[in-house]
């Protein structure tokens, strides 16, 4: 079975924990645009306190997605080879 990747996870309890309250404060009678406001806000401070595990998975998912295992032998062995080159390239001066 495939596991769901975090970001999927994060999105949709952040999308819950504004859809929730406006849900309910709309069910309330409370006018549509104040009751979005509140949404907002209630939404913001309960993914903030709540929601610290997912957001640091994708967090750390974006972070190796942007930085990657990098390869430092090949890196060493490329510098080794451009220095070689132009050790024994006669026209560099020393």
């Amino acid at each position: 079975m495939k596991r769901i990747p975090p970001v999927v996870t994060y999105s949709v309890l952040r999308l819950l924990t504004f859809a929730v309250p406006l849900t309910v404060l709309l069910l309330l009678g409370i006018e549509p645009w104040i009751a979005t406001i509140l949404a907002a806000l209630i939404g913001l401070s309960v993914s903030y306190i709540f929601l610290r595990t997912p957001r640091e998975a994708v967090s750390r998912d974006l972070y190796e997605l942007r930085h990657g295992a990098k390869p430092v032998a090949a890196d060493e062995s490329a510098e080794d080879a451009v220095s070689d080159a132009a050790a024994s390239d006669p026209r560099t001066e020393r």
